[in-house]
C-alpha cells in the first residue's frame, strides 16, 4: 500500500521505517527541512537501537522516501498517518492539539479519492472526531475516513515492539476503513499478533489508560520502597514476591527515582484534565502525577543524606541523564530534577550519559560539567549516583573509582548493585527500597 506518514519524529520514523520493511510504499514528511535534509542524508536525529540500519535498507530499496512535500505524499497515499507531537499545553495541562489540527487541515486540501486518515499521535478521547470535522469543514468533497491507531512503543525497543506488538489497536466509524487498515498490518496479523477493532473513542481512551496504569504501577512500587526503607524490607523481594503473581505480573515493578520520557508525564496529566473536564475526576492518576513529580527532586535527598548531610562545596558525579537506557531521550528525565536541586543545594555536579549530553546541556543548569566517561565523572567527586541503568554502567571497577574519588560513596538509584558487593571496596552504598543494613533476605539468598 501507499502510506503517507506525516511527522517524522520519533513516532513517525520508526513507524514509517517499519511499515516499508514490511513492503508497503511509504513516504515521511516533515515541516522541519533540516530533519529532511538530515534523513536524506542518512543521518537519523534521534537515537533508537537498529533504526539506522532499517531506514537505509529501506531507502536504498526505495520504499521509504522523505520530503517536505505534503499535498504530494497525501495525494498519493492509499491511507495518511497523522504522528505530529502532542505535548502539554502550558498553563494548563491538556494535550496540545494544534499541530494535529493543522495537519488535518493540509491533508484535506490535498487529499485524492478514497482515503483512510489515521490517527498515531497519542490524542485525548474525541480528537478523532474534530479531525473528521476540520477535514469535512475544510473540504467537503473528500472522500475520508478518519481512524485512531495509538502506538505502544518503548523507547529503546521500538522497533521490536512494532514489529511484535501485543496487540493492534484500531478504532473505526465507518467499515470501509476495516479492510484498508487489515491490509495495512496484514504482515503482522499472520503472525497471529491481536488485531483489535473497536469505536475510534474507546481507542483513544486505551491509549491512555494502558499508560496511566503502568504509571500508576511504577508510583505504587515507589512509594512501596519508601515503605521498605523505613521498616527494612527490601523492595526488589516485595516487588518479586507481588509479580509471581499473574494477575499482578512483574514489568513495571522496578522502583527508581520516579517515571520520566516522552509519554507517561504528558498523558497522565492529558487524562486528569480530560477527566476532569468530562466531570468523572480519576484520583488515584491525579496522585500518581503529584507523587510522582514530588519524588523525582526529594531523590536529592538521598545524595545528601549519602554525603552526610551537606552537599554545598562538595562534587556529586551523576552517571545516566536520559529518563531510560537506550535513547537519548531527556524530556521529563528524573536526572532533570536531581541535579538542580543539588545544584540548588550548592552542589557541584559532574555529569555522563552514552547519548543524552547534547539535549542535556541545553536542559541542565549552568554550571554542570559534562565527562566524556564514567571514570572521568567520578574522578575526585565526593560522591557516585547513577541515576539511569544504562548497560556500561553494570560491571564498574571499584577499585579503580575508590583511587579517583574523593569518597567512596554511591547512590544506586537503580538499584544494580549489592551493597555488600561495594562494601568490599570500601563504598557507603545507598540504594531504593533497601534495608539500611544490607540483609539479603531468604528470596534473594534462595535466587543466588
Amino acid at each position: 500500500m501507499r502510506i503517507a506518514m506525516i511527522g517524522s519524529g520519533y513516532v513517525g520514523l520508526v513507524s514509517g521505517a517499519c511499515f516499508a520493511d514490511f513492503g508497503h510504499d511509504v513516504h515521511c514528511v516533515d515541516k522541519a527541512a533540516d530533519k529532511i535534509e538530515a534523513l536524506n542524508a542518512g543521518r537519523i536525529p534521534i537515537y533508537e537501537p537498529g533504526l539506522e540500519e532499517l531506514v537505509e535498507r529501506n531507502a536504498k530499496a526505495g520504499r521509504l522516501v522523505f520530503s517536505t512535500d505534503i499535498p504530494r505524499a497525501v495525494a498519493e497515499a492509499d491511507v495518511v498517518f497523522i504522528a505530529v507531537g502532542t505535548p502539554s499545553r502550558r498553563g494548563d495541562g491538556h494535550a496540545d492539539l494544534s499541530y494535529v489540527y493543522s495537519a488535518a487541515r493540509e491533508i484535506a486540501a490535498s487529499v485524492t479519492g478514497f482515503t483512510v486518515v489515521v490517527t498515531k499521535s497519542t490524542v485525548p478521547v474525541g480528537t478523532g472526531d474534530e479531525v473528521d470535522r476540520i477535514i469535512a469543514e475544510t473540504n467537503p468533497k473528500a472522500d475520508v475516513t478518519v481512524v485512531s491507531n495509538p502506538e505502544f512503543l518503548r523507547e529503546g525497543a521500538a522497533i521490536d515492539d512494532f514489529k511484535r506488538p501485543d496487540r493492534i489497536v484500531v478504532g473505526i466509524e465507518n467499515e470501509r476503513a476495516r479492510p484498508v487498515m487489515e491490509e495495512v498490518y496484514r504482515p503482522l496479523y499472520l503472525n497471529k499478533a491481536p488485531l483489535i477493532f473497536t469505536d475510534r473513542r474507546t481507542s483513544e481512551l486505551i491509549k491512555y489508560a494502558a499508560n496511566a496504569f503502568l504509571a500508576m504501577k511504577i508510583t505504587f512500587i515507589n512509594e512501596i520502597a519508601d515503605l521498605c526503607e523505613q521498616v527494612g524490607a527490601n523492595v526488589q523481594e516485595v516487588a518479586g514476591g507481588i509479580g509471581l503473581d499473574n494477575r499482578i505480573g512483574g514489568k513495571f515493578l522496578h522502583a527508581g527515582p520516579g517515571y520520566g520520557g516522552s509519554c507517561f508525564p504528558k498523558d497522565t496529566l492529558a487524562l486528569v484534565k480530560t477527566a476532569q473536564d468530562a466531570g468523572a475526576p480519576i484520583r488515584l492518576i491525579e496522585t500518581t502525577v503529584a507523587v510522582n513529580d514530588q519524588r523525582k527532586r526529594l531523590m536529592a535527598r538521598k545524595v545528601v543524606a549519602a554525603c552526610g548531610g551537606e552537599v554545598r562545596g562538595k562534587t556529586v558525579a551523576i552517571l545516566g541523564l536520559t529518563f531510560k537506557p537506550n535513547t537519548d531521550d531527556m524530556r521529563d528525565a528524573p536526572s532533570l530534577a536531581i541535579v538542580q536541586a543539588l545544584v540548588d543545594l550548592g552542589a557541584k555536579v559532574k555529569a555522563y550519559d552514552p547519548e543524552g549530553m547534547e539535549h542535556a546541556k541545553g536542559m541542565l543548569p549552568p554550571g554542570v560539567t559534562f565527562a566524556d566517561g564514567p571514570y572521568t565523572a567520578a574522578e575526585g567527586a565526593d560522591a557516585l549516583a547513577i541515576v539511569t541503568e544504562w548497560n556500561q554502567f553494570r560491571a564498574l571497577d571499584f577499585r579503580r573509582l575508590k583511587e579517583i574519588m574523593k569518597a567512596p560513596v554511591l547512590i544506586d538509584f537503580r538499584n544494580i548493585y549489592k551493597r555488600e558487593e561495594v562494601a568490599r571496596h570500601g563504598f557507603t552504598y545507598a540504594g531504593v527500597g533497601r534495608p539500611k543494613d544490607g540483609r539479603a533476605g531468604d528470596m534473594q539468598a534462595a535466587a543466588e
